[in-house]
């Protein structure tokens, strides 16, 4: 492929991506972009003008049949623990479209243009209703097939797929079971995930403090044959590692958690979802997902997860990017009731890259974040989709100066075993 000149002398917007052939048979797909209601902690803001950039040449780029946005488009998690609750999360999500207004416009032109837009959810937009984007965007194409998911399938044969990921997360999933007795009988589905997402955004926007948290400590491990208490063992190293990393001002037992949506209700704290030796002798949470590792058989099936996964599994590899490639050969590549040559995962922020011997490829797109600490090599990443008889894949970087680059090498590694 012909890269895009650097600065070209022609207005860059005006310009094609790349020299584009005749056919329409590439599939571009973006993810993780953290669009935020408020500029002041949203995670997307320097490179909103790239991103606008880059959909202005993609509209130029007239091979392109389909921009995908793999998940975390807008952004409802990553909230200081500052913000005032709201109970509207329709209403919460137009203010964070209006908040970022000059992108809706761009994807309403790049559907004018004649590029199909397809949308699927993540797990820090899965309250996102079904419809809204749409009405923002007319003609966008909602891949959904679970509350809080989504899956495309796509090329010419069917060949793509294209997930977020967050499915095979235990600290991400959609959780609809485990307080579901605490939502009496409301619709409920945050996962840990979102607890830890607004604990993390409060740290950053106060300057990372590194502050020594003095947290409950599980002294030994059960036994391994203890499948039940060594699973909420591996959660809680796992968990605890984490918040003792991300050290916020706020204390173990302050209320800052104010909800009124997704059937929880009421201020909750860090000691609420916090594994601890309980007085019967289990491992476990006291207020917030109680007991966890017993309901992920049931969220797997809720969820639509093919190829089961074990609690142990899915913790300790929540923070590891070789964890969701496994999955994503598992799930598709491996799968005999699938017929797929490519998979596309959003969610780590990591780019990768993983071709097996039969020629199917695993690869995750990336983010556009402004400051991605999980991989500063490169930065607004993106996949590229060519379809056809024999479908090809690859990793770019969209750079600054308006060029991009082709990282597939860069990124490859060896298929987990």
């Amino acid at each position: 492929m012909i890269l895009a000149t650097p600065k070209p002398a022609s207005p860059a917007d005006q310009m094609p991506l790349w020299q584009p052939s005749a056919t329409r048979d590439k599939i571009v797909v973006i993810s993780d972009l953290h669009l935020g209601i408020d500029d002041a902690f949203a995670e997307d803001v320097a490179n909103r003008t790239h991103l606008v950039d880059f959909l202005r040449r993609l509209q130029q780029t007239s091979d392109v049949g389909e921009l995908v946005i793999n998940g975390d488009f807008l952004d409802d998690w990553y909230l200081p623990l500052t913000c005032a609750a709201y109970n509207d999360p329709r209403q919460f999500y137009a203010k964070v479209i209006a908040n970022n207004q000059v992108v809706i416009d761009e994807l309403n032109r790049l559907v004018a243009s004649g590029i199909k837009f397809v949308y699927v959810p993540g797990n820090h937009d899965m309250l996102l209703e079904s419809g809204v984007l749409a009405e923002a965007v007319p003609g966008t194409v909602e891949a959904r097939d679970a509350a809080g998911l989504g899956l495309h399938r796509t090329g010419d044969r069917g060949e793509v797929v294209i997930e977020h990921g967050h499915r095979y997360d235990v600290f991400s999933a959609p959780d609809s079971v485990t307080n579901s007795a605490l939502a009496h009988q409301e619709a409920t589905m945050l996962p840990p995930g979102y607890f830890y997402a607004r604990i993390a955004a409060s740290w950053i926007l106060q300057g990372r403090p590194p502050i020594k948290k003095d947290y409950p400590e599980i002294a030994s491990a059960p036994e391994k044959s203890d499948i039940d208490q060594y699973g909420a063992y591996v959660y809680y190293r796992v968990l605890s590692a984490e918040m003792n990393r991300i050290t916020p001002f706020e204390r173990f037992e302050d209320h800052v958690f104010d909800l009124d949506f997704a059937g929880l209700h009421g201020s909750f704290s860090l000691q609420d979802f916090y594994p601890v030796a309980q007085p019967d002798g289990r491992i476990s949470a006291p207020t917030l997902f109680v007991d966890i590792q017993r309901t992920w058989s049931q969220r797997q099936e809720i969820n639509k997860v093919q190829v089961s996964t074990s609690f142990i599994e899915a913790a300790a590899g929540a923070l590891d990017i070789g964890y969701f490639a496994k999955q994503a050969i598992a799930q598709y590549l491996h799968n005999p009731a699938e017929q797929v040559e490519v998979v596309v995962f959003g969610h780590t922020h990591i780019p990768d890259y993983r071709k097996l011997p039969d020629g199917s490829v695993y690869l995750n797109e990336g983010t556009w974040i402004d400051h991605n600490v999980s991989y500063p090599a490169a930065d607004r990443t993106f996949a590229l989709i060519t379809t056809g008889e024999h479908s090809s894949a690859a990793v770019y970087e969209y750079r600054a100066d308006g060029s991009i680059s082709d990282i597939t090498a860069s990124i490859t590694k060896d298929p987990p075993a």
